[in-house]
């Protein structure tokens, strides 16, 4: 059952910032981990097998039914394994090489993605809201990423990290397809729950044969871990479905928007990036992709893939 208030002292829209604020720092405190010397494979599997913990955890403190059938378990494992891998590989990999905020953006194409991708696997109809959000998506992306300088070959950002955030926002958008109709009668904490314990799996299992783990981190280092995996992954899943249970998918989802704006401002502030007014403009547009989608939703009755970046 859902709320019918959305005011700002709703609690469910109060989990949902909390939640994209949570979110939205994860590239913030994955640039000072690296700053500290923690490689990519030692931060993501840290990352998941600590955010796995602690959601078995909450699973067994409020005595969630964690049962699945064994279909459901392997799909939800699948999920895990490829899709929340590849789509944090792929980001926290862009982080390396282009600045948070740019980043952070870049992912947030994802719903205009979803609904190319519902049109063009699902075989939904493309209406006036999902070409509009397409358009906005587009030319926000082109800003976000150097402006006419982009247009013209001439952009400065590293091509590689910008194939990678690109990357990642298409798995999500693949991820999400799936996720929808594969949970459905699943509480969706539960199925969280098992797609990061699958994504700890696939990084633990992978470190260890190839050695490519280490526990020489300064505390530094393992302060931006620990909130990555506490602040940025438990903390903002579980605030999601707080929110979602009270708000509904649509304003859920209009509400997360805020996620990218978190990273950008904490970007300027924390890391000292420097914001173009034309990739401020282009984030705008991005956003405006996402609303257009959120919107045209709105009122409909959907599910909603497990929440996760």
């Amino acid at each position: 059952m859902t709320g019918t208030r959305a005011g700002w002292r709703d609690p469910g829209v109060l989990w949902m910032l909390a939640s994209a604020a949570g979110f939205g720092a994860m590239a913030i405190f994955a640039k000072l981990a690296y700053s500290e010397g923690v490689t990519l494979p030692t931060l993501l599997t840290a990352r998941f097998t600590l955010a796995a913990v602690l959601l078995w955890m909450i699973l067994v403190a409020r005595r969630l039914p964690w049962r699945v059938p064994l279909r459901t378990m392997a799909g939800l494992l699948v999920m895990g394994g490829l899709g929340y891998v590849g789509q944090s590989f792929s980001y926290f990999t862009a982080l390396q090489s282009i600045p948070a905020a740019t980043t952070g953006l870049l992912l947030y194409i994802y719903p205009a993605l979803v609904t190319l991708l519902a049109v063009l696997v699902l075989k939904h109809p493309l209406t006036r809201g999902g070409g509009l959000a397409l358009v906005l998506a587009s030319l926000g992306c082109v800003l976000v990423l150097g402006g006419p300088s982009a247009l013209s070959g001439q952009a400065t950002l590293e091509p590689v990290g910008v194939a990678w955030a690109l990357a990642a926002a298409g798995i999500y958008s693949l991820y999400i397809i799936a996720g929808t109709r594969l949970i459905t009668g699943i509480h969706p904490l539960v199925a969280a729950t098992y797609i990061v314990s699958a994504g700890s799996l696939v990084y633990l299992i992978s470190g260890l044969i190839g050695g490519t783990l280490s526990l020489d981190v300064s505390p530094g280092g393992w302060a931006a871990v620990v909130a990555i995996a506490l602040v940025c992954t438990v903390l903002p899943i579980a605030a999601f479905f707080a929110g979602l249970a009270r708000l509904g998918p649509a304003r859920a989802s209009i509400l997360s928007t805020f996620e990218p704006v978190v990273t950008l401002g904490l970007a300027v502030l924390v890391l000292g990036e420097r914001i173009e007014l034309f990739q401020i403009l282009g984030g705008a547009l991005i956003l405006g992709g996402a609303l257009v989608v959120s919107r045209q939703n709105a009122g409909e009755r959907q599910g909603s893939a497990p929440a996760s970046r």
